[in-house]
């Protein structure tokens, strides 16, 4: 099976949806993949025991009205075998889509940093165990910490406590005058000063971070700094995340320039090459309401309507501000880079403890020396954590970028190039 798409979206997030749902009225055939299997994205996910809220609802009812919108879920994209082409699969196919333009809307993923302990069973990601719980994950009356840095921490506070958990503590690594000063900007963006105050919890503290997880064959507690005094929490999950890093490396893949660790894009939310456009969180982290307005500004100018991308600016422009004051606020302190011991696993899928990266000088090197990067996750994981803690910028992906059956990539020597 082939296909082709006026307009290809990667990732069906609040700026794929957006950037569809503007480009949908020019009559264009669009593509729509995702690695979900609802729109919505990982701010939006879906599950068993998710609450969507009903701007999704609202944003999934208006692309299903689009009869030129084809939305493929569960879908991964494996290689890009020539130019303006691109191999996927789902869970019963793969197939080649060719395009004319595309937006890549491939969001971001959480920043893990190791720390001792942080392999045990009960440790995840602040956003993991949100996904989690909304899958399903029973986590009645269990006791809960949750560190690292962010507004996260919170929303994942509350839904933990939303199903029945017991939150111990909330530990920021932020300093009270930090968190402070961004409580006092609020005001200018209402809905999110509304929204403070519903994620608002008496266990939140600032100037805490996560030492070590505590426990031989689980997870049994936490070691946390607190304004320099050191503290122990029991508890039987630990959900860990230090923000939020943006998903370059299918852009990168695609010859896509990368400026701060973020996809580069123009005030056309046009990337380095041409017809190639990203929007949302993998161009920069900043909430869904700026995802929404670059996906709309994506969207329109993809399909050449300029007028109508200009009118968005003024927003793009607004939740930049907030965006800004949002990751100043939370800037990550240099101490959180100490906190692997030489035995700390940093890349776990090949067993690679932070001595034996130590002393390389860049990725390409550790990863031939050590294998680093180089197990299941290729490198999303321990890549974010050697990119903060020793500078390493990791290389463009080689494909396959997910894992892919056999008769899928067999089926790139039966296809003729576009």
């Amino acid at each position: 099976m082939n296909q082709y798409a006026d307009l290809l979206i990667i990732g069906a997030g609040p700026a794929g949806m957006a950037a569809a749902l503007a480009a949908a009225p020019s009559g264009a055939r669009i593509v729509m993949l995702d690695d979900n299997p609802l729109p919505g994205g990982q701010i939006w996910r879906d599950g068993p025991q998710a609450s969507v809220p009903d701007q999704a609802r609202r944003l999934r009812e208006r692309l299903a009205s689009y009869s030129n919108i084809h939305h493929h879920p569960g879908t991964r994209v494996i290689a890009n075998p020539a130019p303006k082409q691109l191999l996927v699969e789902d869970d019963e196919n793969g197939w080649l889509i060719r395009y004319d333009k595309l937006i890549l809307c491939t969001g971001a993923r959480e920043l893990l940093l190791p720390f001792p302990g942080w392999t045990l069973p009960g440790v995840t990601g602040a956003g993991g165990l949100q996904a989690l719980i909304k899958a399903g994950l029973p986590v009645q009356n269990e006791r809960v910490v949750i560190a690292g840095s962010g507004p996260l921490l919170l929303a994942s506070a509350a839904t933990a406590k939303k199903h029945g958990a017991k939150v111990m503590r909330i530990a920021e690594q932020a300093s009270l005058a930090a968190v402070a000063g961004f409580a006092t900007q609020l005001p200018r963006w209402p809905g999110k000063f509304l929204q403070s105050f519903s994620l608002f919890d008496r266990q939140y503290r600032t100037a805490s971070h996560v030492l070590a997880a505590l426990g031989s064959e689980r997870l049994e507690g936490v070691r946390l700094q607190h304004n320099g005094k050191i503290v122990e929490v029991e508890c039987d999950r630990l959900a860990c995340g230090f923000g939020l890093i943006p998903n370059t490396q299918l852009g990168q893949a695609l010859g896509c320039a990368v400026e701060k660790q973020a996809l580069s894009v123009d005030a056309w939310q046009a990337s380095s090459r041409a017809d190639h456009f990203a929007a949302g969180e993998c161009t920069g982290f900043g909430g869904s309401e700026l995802a929404l307005v670059e996906g709309s500004i994506a969207g329109h100018a993809a399909v050449g309507d300029s007028q109508a991308a200009r009118r968005w600016w003024p927003q793009r422009a607004r939740w930049q501000g907030f965006a800004k004051v949002l990751n100043q606020a939370f800037a990550l302190d240099p101490r959180l880079k100490s906190l692997a011991r030489p035995d700390t696993l940093v890349c776990r899928c090949e067993d690679v403890p932070y001595a034996v990266l130590a002393g390389h000088a860049d990725w390409r090197e550790a990863k031939l020396a050590s294998r680093c990067g180089m197990g299941a996750c290729q490198g999303r994981v321990c890549g974010g954590a050697t990119q903060h803690l020793f500078g390493w910028q990791p290389s463009a992906p080689r494909p396959p970028y997910s894992p892919a059956r056999i008769e899928t990539l067999m089926s790139l020597d039966d296809t003729p190039p576009a």
